[in-house]
């Protein structure tokens, strides 16, 4: 029997996921990563003995990471060890007042009777919401392929039971009527690039699934998962090539051939994912030919999700009253998303995450210090086509002043390394559309079959994986969608 093989183009979690799979299952697959080290997003850096994760931090479905290690007769524990985080959450606003939010029952209760009595069952009913939602959303759509109107159609009836069409706030505010709780409940789509006024009710589905698996930090950092998926996939016999750009995907009218690098070197494969952002997998590698840029223009029209502007610090101090996860609330919340998703504005006021990674891993810095990143929403280029090199400096010294008057006393003394990340970062590094984080925007008539599909509709052998195809960003939607694409491409690989 001819082996069959494929290239997979980008080693984000989508296209480790997506490459692993492929492996495990006989097909001969090579994994082309453009960056000097695999991971995409999740990226890392050292610096002055500190260890960065640059990208997403927080594991809330260790089972669809287990499950990849399972299905390659391996054991996780053998490639990474995940670590606990509790609480999830602490969430703190500008009154003084804060909030844990975890897997404590007794004492998340406590707190909302605390601040409003009333939000109690609210919370209770909210929570049911969630499950159900969960259940239809991600559990049972969450790994499926939307390739044709027909099954979009077929799964409106079951999303419609949870009043998909309405925001994640409008359905938090039907049960939950505290303005701080409100902000507590909603906030979480803000971690998958969307706006809780505008993101489909859907998404509050995050709720139940942090509650039944948890969220987990893998020791070493998020890049030491990425490593252990690496080397699951190259101990199955996959080839990676790192710091490899695939400068085209040759294609007839019907197929695609393979890849060409920037090296000008080709290579034929049977099947080719990309894993890329899908305006640069389209307009980029494919900007030749004519499907390329017909979807590019389509794309082009499409709404895109915010950008970021990340700064990573270390600090010759260690401050263990501070969480691992913080959400900083600014005085503003929805005026504030308005100014970020609809006006282009960038604020003085912001709402920041901290992740502060050494209270749970001390020894990503050095003995006595602290790692830190925080991390600020911001428009992204096409709203706000600003200079960050002049921009980025000032906005900069804004958050760590704002940081060291909220939450961390000392923060300019004490600091020992800082570095940014900005949309022009997200663009340039990552070949990001318009520096946007997280891809397409998780809008209602941007989600499953208006997604970008997992296989093109013209070229029968090219597939997409990760934050702009089905379910979308965050770490269990690209590891879902590369079990989505798997399918298909394992079923046409074995056509003869």
């Amino acid at each position: 029997m001819i082996e069959r093989t494929a290239a997979v183009i980008g080693s984000g979690f989508g296209g480790l996921a997506l490459a692993i799979r492929l492996q495990a299952a006989g097909i001969q697959t090579t994994l082309i990563e453009a960056r000097d080290k695999p991971g995409g997003r999740a990226y890392v850096f050292e610096d002055a003995g500190f260890t960065f994760d640059a990208g997403p931090t927080v594991i809330t479905d260790p089972t669809c990471i287990d499950e990849l290690f399972s299905l390659a007769g391996r054991d996780m524990a053998d490639y990474v060890e995940l670590l606990p985080v509790s609480p999830f959450y602490r969430l703190y606003w500008e009154d003084g007042s804060s909030f844990d939010y975890g897997n404590d029952d007794a004492a998340l209760l406590e707190q909302i009777q605390k601040r409003n009595p009333r939000d109690v069952e609210g919370y209770k009913r909210f929570m049911d919401y969630s499950a159900g939602v969960f259940t239809e959303g991600y559990e049972r759509l969450g790994h499926v392929a939307f390739l044709d109107f027909r099954s979009m159609i077929a799964a409106a009836p079951k999303l419609a039971r949870y009043q998909a069409w309405r925001s994640v706030y409008s359905v938090v505010s039907q049960y939950i009527s505290d303005p701080q709780l409100r902000q507590a409940f909603s906030f979480h789509s803000l971690l998958v690039g969307g706006n809780p006024f505008t993101t489909s009710s859907i998404y509050a589905l995050i709720h139940a699934l942090e509650k039944k698996w948890g969220v987990w930090f893998p020791k070493g950092g998020t890049h030491a998962l990425v490593r252990g998926l690496l080397r699951l996939f190259t101990d199955l016999g996959g080839e990676y090539l790192s710091a490899c750009r695939v400068a085209r995907i040759e294609a007839a009218a019907t197929h695609v051939l393979g890849v060409t690098l920037a090296d000008g070197t080709s290579r034929r494969f049977d099947a080719v994912a990309s894993n890329a952002d899908v305006l640069h997998s389209y307009g980029g590698m494919l900007g030749h030919h004519p499907r390329g840029v017909k979807m590019a223009a389509s794309l082009k029209r499409k709404g895109w999700s915010p950008s970021l502007f990340v700064i990573y610090f270390g600090l010759k101090r260690e401050y263990p009253e501070i969480a691992h996860h913080s959400i900083l609330f600014g005085p503003r919340y929805r005026e504030l998303l308005e100014d970020i998703y609809n006006d282009g504005i960038l604020a003085a006021d912001f709402s920041l995450y901290l992740h502060h990674p050494t209270v749970t891993d001390p020894d990503l810095a050095p003995p006595g210090c602290s790692g830190f990143y925080a991390l600020s929403p911001v428009p992204h280029l096409g709203k706000l086509p600003i200079d960050w090199s002049v921009y980025g400096p000032r906005y900069a010294d804004q958050i760590l002043n704002h940081l060291e008057q909220r939450l961390i006393p000392g923060l300019r003394e004490n600091l020992v390394t800082m570095r940014t990340f900005s949309p022009a970062d997200f663009h340039h590094e990552l070949a990001a559309h318009l520096g946007s984080a997280f891809s397409l925007e998780p809008l209602l008539w941007q989600s499953a079959w208006f997604r970008t599909h997992n296989r093109d509709d013209v070229l029968r052998n090219l597939y997409f994986v990760g934050a702009g195809t089905h379910p979308g960003a965050g770490i269990p939607g690209v590891v879902g969608s590369a079990k989505a694409t798997a399918r298909l491409m394992l079923a046409d690989l074995r056509q003869p």
